[in-house]
């Protein structure tokens, strides 16, 4: 279940990792200029936000499982769409559409896989997603790089780079069609023989049969109440779960970790190598990221998640600091490029190994089910959000203030983000998803369940 479901974690590192290899091929035949390559990039992670902020409710309405369906159609009919495209408005647009799939994909399958996961695993079981999307990147980046330096001279090879992510979305709609729906969706909905059917095929019969009381109790209460809406935040105890979770989002974000992805060949130019180099140099940071997420996968077995946050934090934080002080003070040349690239790798170390899957994870968790996709659809709205903001921003901050004055904004951003984390992130590891509801309730001078 968990390897077919995270194939929507591929994806989503796929679509948006191969349009830097694609851009620069692409920009002849469609007659680019820097405006329209910035639509072309960033169409996507714009439709992203509102593909979170309706893939929480569309998840909680009609299924986890159901609407995963749904999101590997449009990642197929995405790829083929932006690989066909003919000009750039019908590029913006279809990317915009992929985007709607990129953003749901990463509010439901966190959700999916927490959901069916045991306590015990699941910070590796959702994490597992964190891996994928890294995976997406780096497959991305190579599969550019080899059809770039292969068969660059051939027209539209852009095209054929684009139209690799239809092979995982095949893989993903294939592969849905066998995986159950999630218990505690189906308790929630009324369907409680079929979330014990479910659950008793992936737990040992005692273990499934608490699991399922506790389910079962959670859903009842919550049919007894209204319909999920904004107006549940009158309760002060989900108003901090909100609070969490929006926090949550916006640290993943602020420090500018896709200002390394989606800008890093031109980070390295900046600093000091040429071109070709920076593209070899460039993929050093796909593939730290991957193993990165490997070493974060394990810690998250055996280490809380609140500990790990904060390491991370203060570990890109002083990376980013060490970038902006490389680049004021050391001249432009082999030497500062290479420190450059050691430091936005230290950064990615950090950043992949800790803080991203620990965010995915904790997004997965802290909200009750009946606000569950309402909840995490909102704080992935508002990660995209941030993403969007940080992405388009960012070349015209090195244009204006240059390298060393943007990295240093962002290690301000970075201990804000470190004093936000030991203010208001809990611990979660170890606990069911109904008792982390009890905690917050406590917390909040509520009654548990």
């Amino acid at each position: 279940m968990t390897w077919v479901a995270t194939l929507g974690g591929l994806l989503f590192g796929f679509d948006t990792g191969v349009i830097n290899g694609a851009l620069p091929f692409m920009a002849d035949d469609l007659r680019l200029t820097a405006l329209t390559e910035g639509l072309v990039a960033s169409s996507l992670v714009l439709g992203a936000a509102f593909g979170a902020l309706a893939g929480g409710r569309l998840a909680d309405a009609f299924g986890r499982r159901r609407m995963i369906l749904v999101l590997a159609v449009i990642f197929l009919l995405g790829a083929l769409g932006s690989a066909l495209a003919p000009d750039v408005t019908v590029m913006v647009i279809v990317r915009f559409v992929l985007g709607l799939a990129v953003g749901g994909a990463s509010v439901m399958v966190p959700i999916f896989l927490a959901e069916v996961a045991p306590a015990a695993r699941r910070g590796q079981i959702v994490t597992r997603n964190e891996l994928m999307i890294v995976a997406g990147q780096l497959l991305a980046f190579s599969s550019s790089a080899f059809l770039g330096n292969v068969f660059g001279d051939s027209h539209g090879i852009w095209r054929w780079m684009l139209v690799l992510a239809t092979l995982p979305a095949i893989g993903l709609w294939i592969g849905m069609h066998v995986v159950p729906e999630s218990p505690r969706w189906l308790a929630a909905h009324g369907v409680a023989g079929s979330a014990l059917r479910v659950l008793q095929t992936l737990r040992p019969p005692e273990e499934a049969r608490r699991e399922y009381e506790e389910i079962r109790q959670a859903a009842a209460e919550d049919r007894l109440r209204d319909r999920a809406s904004l107006r549940d935040l009158r309760e002060p105890w989900l108003r901090r779960v909100l609070v969490v979770g929006l926090g949550l989002a916006v640290i993943q974000q602020i420090t500018g970790v896709n200002a390394i992805m989606y800008y890093g060949t031109q980070i390295l130019v900046d600093a000091g190598f040429g071109t070709r180099s920076a593209l070899t140099a460039n993929i050093a940071n796909g593939i730290v990221s991957v193993a990165a997420t490997f070493v974060g996968i394990w810690l998250l077995g055996r280490v809380g998640r609140r500990p790990m946050l904060l390491v991370g934090q203060l570990g890109t934080t002083s990376a980013l600091f060490g970038i902006g002080l490389v680049a004021l003070l050391v001249e432009e040349g082999a030497l500062r490029g290479f420190l450059v690239l050691a430091l936005t790798v230290t950064f990615l170390a950090f950043q992949q190994g800790s803080i991203s899957p620990v965010t995915w994870l904790m997004l997965s968790e802290i909200f009750p089910m009946r606000v569950r996709g309402l909840g995490m659809g909102a704080a992935v709205f508002v990660l995209w959000m941030v993403n969007f903001t940080v992405s388009l921003t960012f070349p015209t901050l090195v244009d204006t203030v240059g390298l060393s004055s943007t990295f240093f904004a962002f290690g301000v951003l970075g201990i804000a983000a470190i004093a936000f984390a030991r203010r208001y992130i809990p611990e979660t590891r170890g606990r069911t998803l109904e008792e982390l509801e009890g905690g917050f309730r406590v917390a909040a001078g509520h009654s548990p369940r």
